[in-house]
């Protein structure tokens, strides 16, 4: 049984196919890396995952159920969590009340949600700044934030887009814990980034695309190899 997988993919944007086929499948308890030039239709797949946009044909299957025409709040109550690559968080709210307020997507009363939110908090390193301003944080805060609004809706399967843009060094070691922590606590994740070392470190198998296509995909060594992400996204030098 196949834990998740999308299905020849495919979405339109007018005429322009942002995404052209793209199929893979995921196991459970795996990091899965997709990686590709921007505008290579990474985002647009997981904005078809999470229920932001519709296939215009394909599939995507969750624990072999067809989720790619439910609503987002469905998708999220079945387990599918997800960060953004811009981070907005309420700004004028707390951390712990912005973590609240995301632990509501799966639960309905005040308590759970105030609990299910320390829990994650605690869990994602932030109780330092658990009243803290949001509109405050560094843009490392804001990110790990971002996370931890995830996690408090309780993913089974986690999709993670550029959490470690605009990290310095000590910040992206300290973004790669976290990813492991995560992994090692049962969640799945699929992560989309840009920085090498990170994806590189962290996946068990890449998945790469360009034009919405795939070009490649296996474990770190092979896709960093292979001679078509390295003319299309990694560049001789990586080589």
């Amino acid at each position: 049984m196949a834990y998740f997988k999308v299905e020849k993919l495919v979405k339109y944007f007018g005429g322009l196919a942002a995404v052209n086929g793209v199929t893979f499948e995921v196991s459970q308890g795996e990091i899965f890396g997709l990686i590709g030039p921007n505008g290579s239709g990474k985002t647009t797949t997981f904005n078809m995952i999470s229920g932001y946009h519709r296939p215009t044909s394909g599939r995507v299957l969750y624990k072999e159920r067809e989720i790619h025409n439910l609503p987002t709040h469905r998708i999220c109550k079945l387990g599918i969590g997800r960060t953004f690559q811009v981070v907005k968080p309420l700004g004028r709210m707390s951390v712990f009340d912005n973590v609240i307020a995301a632990a509501f997507s799966r639960c309905n009363a005040m308590q759970e949600a105030r609990e299910k939110a320390l829990k994650a908090i605690e869990f994602c390193g932030l109780s330092s700044v658990k009243d803290v301003l949001a509109r405050s944080l560094p843009i490392a805060g804001r990110k790990r934030l971002e996370i931890t609004r995830a996690m408090a809706t309780g993913p089974d399967l986690l999709l993670l887009d550029e959490t470690a843009a605009g990290l310095n060094p000590t910040e992206l070691l300290e973004a790669i814990d976290l990813i492991r922590k995560i992994r090692d606590s049962g969640t799945t994740i699929i992560i989309i980034e840009h920085i090498m070392h990170v994806i590189m470190t962290i996946s068990d198998r890449i998945h790469a695309i360009n034009f919405g296509q795939t070009i490649a995909e296996g474990t770190p060594q092979e896709v960093a190899q292979n001679k078509d992400v390295i003319e299309a996204y990694l560049g001789t030098d990586y080589a």
